[in-house]
């Protein structure tokens, strides 16, 4: 009998399939992407291939770790850590396939950042 219990407790039921990770962003229209600043004004290209282009805004240099903090259908907020060069915390909402709102604020090279701003699909790469 306890060998028919502790068999039962390792039963391994089945799970429904869990949709990709940041798969909000696999949906954007590739291409090229004007993302324009607000408070800066300013604006600049950038050549989307998988969305995720935008998570990292500040920090482009690959290799840094990155924690998915909210994962949903419209929003998508990632936190990462660039050892020797800082951190920062990124949230992209889509408002449709060829314009999101990015909200982007940490810290680079030992100084603080924070931007916001829109990005719309201009063109192709």
């Amino acid at each position: 009998m306890t060998g028919g219990l502790l068999a039962a407790a390792f039963l391994v039921a089945p799970v429904a399939a869990q949709a990709p990770e940041l798969a909000m962003l696999d949906t954007l229209t590739r291409g090229s992407w004007t993302l324009t600043l607000r408070e800066e004004g300013t604006s600049e290209q950038i050549c989307v291939r998988t969305g995720r282009e935008f998570i990292q805004l500040r920090h482009r240099q690959p290799g840094c770790e990155q924690f998915v903090v909210r994962d949903e259908a419209n929003v998508v907020t990632v936190q990462y850590t660039c050892r020797g060069n800082g951190y920062g915390r990124t949230t992209i909402r889509k408002e449709g396939n060829a314009l999101v709102q990015i909200r982007s604020e940490g810290i680079r090279a030992g100084a603080p950042f924070s931007i916001e701003g829109e990005a719309r699909r201009t063109g192709s790469c």
